[in-house]
């Protein structure tokens, strides 16, 4: 019962997190709490949790070698003005109306 209860829990909470495609629209990178903050340019974020009522997207620990490695590829994409597509964590812990970034992915177009 717990297994298929642990699968049903990881199902759920990757289909309902967030999705965008588009290109890098605004940036930020606040020095008074670290927050950065994306919002992207094209059609609205899809699935995206209750919680997540404005749309922009948010590294959720700038600290981390993965939030290290995200701003450079949104550094990246925008200076490329390559297309990309943000998935979401599903959660909105690093503020409580912008979805986390799960993982990023640059798109060759």
């Amino acid at each position: 019962m717990r297994v298929i209860l642990l699968i049903l829990s990881l199902f759920t909470s990757i289909t309902f997190a967030g999705e965008q495609t588009g290109k890098i629209g605004n940036f930020y990178a606040r020095a008074s709490d670290n927050l950065h903050l994306v919002q992207l340019v094209g059609d609205q974020s899809k699935n995206k949790p209750s919680c997540a009522s404005n749309h922009y997207w948010l590294i959720k620990d700038e600290h981390s070698t993965t939030g290290k490695s995200q701003i450079s590829q949104i550094l990246a994409a925008k200076m490329a003005n390559k297309t990309v597509i943000i998935y979401g964590l599903n959660t909105c812990s690093r503020w409580p109306d912008g979805e986390d970034i799960n993982y990023i992915v640059i798109l060759d177009k």
